[in-house]
């Protein structure tokens, strides 16, 4: 199966890379939301500006076909490969630079010492404070106007650095 690899931006002006099975592929999923920055998660993305990346010998196995191929291309000179572990490029969903580990590693600790309410954020938020229920580290999903209402009634909360991560079924 051949794939398309795009050097993408987000809004917030992160770098990343993403492989897509087309260009109708990556054009349905950027439409659908779907693709998002691995820092922020904001599925403002965009495509940008990349030398080609074509593998030699992948178009046909002649070796006629085979030698006409180009090599495969680098990053461009603006927009080196990250470095990663051993001096190579490394799998995309691993972390790149200093600040998307120290990010990543953020997430982990967050994850791992919070539980997750989902939609229900705001509505266990206020039962903690009320004294409703037992007080414990949560995180979940809140509207923006909801969050507005937690913050004026004295309820502590903040948002996250990150989103929630995207259920694919």
């Amino acid at each position: 199966m051949t794939m398309i690899r795009y050097a993408l931006k987000c809004g917030n002006t992160h770098d990343f890379d993403s492989w897509f099975a087309s260009a109708e592929g990556f054009d349905m999923q950027q439409a659908a939301g779907l693709v998002a920055c691995p820092v922020c998660n904001s599925t403002d993305v965009e495509k940008s500006v990349m030398a080609p990346n074509v593998a030699p010998g992948l178009a046909s196995r002649t070796g006629a076909e085979r030698t006409a191929a180009a090599p495969e291309a680098s990053s461009p000179p603006d927009r080196p490969e990250p470095a990663r572990k051993g001096g190579s490029a490394g799998p995309l969903s691993e972390p790149a630079s200093g600040a998307e580990r120290a990010m990543a590693e953020l997430r982990r600790k967050i994850e791992a010492t919070t539980e997750d309410v989902g939609d229900s954020f705001a509505r266990v938020a206020r039962q903690m404070h009320e004294g409703e229920v037992d007080p414990r580290a949560i995180r979940g999903r809140t509207s923006f106007e909801e969050a507005r209402k937690l913050h004026e009634d004295g309820v502590p909360v903040l948002p996250l650095p990150f989103g929630t991560r995207r259920r694919s079924n």
